[in-house]
């Protein structure tokens, strides 16, 4: 050792001392330690937080995930990426599905999701190596690099000429995407918290970008598992109907009205009421009240779509009605009127959402995730519903409504709390965040906004806010039909 400490320093004070030269740069002496030691330590360090790129991380040591080799990452990012649209999805027909409609919505989807999941990995690659080096996100990461390696052996096989050609092979291979559904379940509220702790590294723009790409791509990845799997359940027989999962996407056998996970019967307004129902419990539980909902229009209309989105969407645009209506002490009810398209005659191309235009905020980036990513329907003149949802909640501040579509994070301390009710605004990543704790209180979920227009941009919708700054809001939610679906 070439410096002791005095034998008069306090014990304290040593472990002061200590934990201040530990934090100094690796060019300066560290009492005791050897330049080669603390860089053995260092090196060991950053392996624990993001595990070598050629090497893909076990999600647990009894189950070591296949191997990952850079040449496969490259080859299949590499690849043209199939542009989705609904038509895909309901290309096999109505369940139950015969064996060959199953094991050829199988190869299709191995088809599809690999390359997917590569472009994910490359994106977070491409991120700043701090960034990634962070726990969450290295988390994140190491879930995309074991959710592409257990697609790999069917991969392989496929470009050997074996695809998936038995029932047997069928089953496992809806395992395999049962597990990739799951493991994803919960990417964005942690890669927000990432973002959030890695926030001086990282500019929001960019956040902003990743975020808006990474919600697109994980739609279609997550979109295209589930309907396989929603599609193998619903074809078994009606006696394996109790194996079918609680839990999952997977509609009943007795909703005939399903193809896979998407609705061609999906009635707006009950799925308004049902969302209700859910936001009013959260309401009273936080405030002590449950704000009046009233469902006006045609709330018989009908038409397809995906029901697990317009429940998230409706979901969130409620909360933040409920919470305004409650907050600003006004008894006036949220209004929610239904109105249908009629079918046009003219094909429409990103019709707007709202009545105008002027009202959707743009951003540079926007048109081109639209483009590369956006759902097309089975029949660009199938009319659509437009929801409006009215409060008398007081309207959006002048100074927060440019941000709403925004996943702010610049204003929030270290420890990530859940803004209050005084809250200035909806800056919506750290919401993200904080919301997955399993909390009741609805304030500060403004995040629901940039997440909500995901859903709805992805299959040719939008969402448009108009505010009456001092009254209350308005926010369009179009939903643009998918078309008819064959038998």
């Amino acid at each position: 050792m070439r410096m002791r400490t005095a034998t008069a320093t306090s014990a304290a004070a040593r472990l002061a001392a200590a934990r201040s030269t530990a934090a100094r740069s690796s060019a300066a002496c560290d009492g005791g330690i050897s330049r080669q030691q603390k860089q053995r330590k260092q090196q060991q360090k950053q392996q624990q937080q993001l595990p070598p790129k050629s090497t893909p991380p076990s999600r647990s040591a009894a189950a070591p995930s296949p191997w990952l080799s850079d040449a496969d990452l490259a080859a299949l990012a590499s690849q043209d990426q199939h542009a989705l649209s609904l038509a895909d999805l309901a290309r096999h027909g109505r369940p139950p599905l015969s064996e060959r409609s199953l094991l050829s919505s199988a190869n299709f989807t191995l088809s599809l999701l690999p390359i997917r999941l590569a472009r994910r990995i490359q994106a977070l690659r491409n991120l700043p190596y701090i960034v990634v080096s962070n726990p969450n996100i290295s988390r994140i990461y190491n879930n995309y690099l074991h959710s592409l390696s257990i697609l790999l052996p069917y991969w392989h096989a496929a470009r050997r000429g074996r695809p998936v050609a038995a029932a047997e092979d069928e089953i496992r291979f809806t395992k395999v995407l049962a597990e990739l559904v799951a493991t994803h379940t919960d990417t964005i509220p942690i890669l927000a918290k990432g973002f959030l702790e890695c926030r001086k590294y990282i500019s929001n723009a960019d956040v902003t970008r990743f975020l808006d790409e990474h919600l697109r791509a994980r739609i279609g990845t997550r979109l295209v598992a589930e309907q396989h799997i929603a599609l193998h359940y619903s074809s078994q027989p009606r006696s394996q109907a109790r194996n079918i999962p609680d839990d999952g996407p997977t509609p009943r056998p007795e909703q005939r009205s399903y193809v896979g996970v998407i609705d061609t019967a999906l009635r707006p307004a009950q799925t308004v009421e049902s969302c209700a129902g859910f936001v009013s419990d959260i309401c009273e539980l936080r405030y002590g009240y449950r704000p009046r909902l009233v469902v006006d229009g045609e709330p018989d209309t009908t038409f397809a779509f995906v029901p697990m989105h317009l429940e998230y969407i409706v979901t969130e645009l409620l909360k933040n009605a409920f919470r305004a209506t409650v907050e600003s002490g006004w008894q006036e009810p949220v209004v929610v009127t239904i109105a249908p398209e009629p079918p046009s005659k003219f094909k429409l191309k990103h019709q707007p959402a709202g009545p105008s235009a002027a009202v959707t905020p743009v951003h540079a980036h926007d048109g081109d995730l639209i483009s590369r990513d956006a759902m097309r329907p089975l029949d660009d003149n199938a009319p659509g519903v437009t929801i409006r949802i009215r409060d008398r909640g007081g309207g959006i501040p002048p100074d927060v409504l440019p941000n709403i579509w925004s996943y702010s994070f610049t204003t929030f301390s270290d420890e990530l709390d859940l803004p209050g009710p005084g809250g200035s605004g909806p800056e919506a990543l750290s919401a993200i965040a904080t919301a997955s704790t399993g909390g009741s209180s609805i304030a500060g979920l403004g995040y629901g906004l940039p997440l909500s227009r995901a859903y709805a941009e992805y299959f040719g919708g939008g969402i448009a806010v108009q505010s009456l700054y001092g009254w209350g809001t308005d926010v369009y939610l179009r939903l643009k039909g998918v078309g008819t679906i064959d038998e």
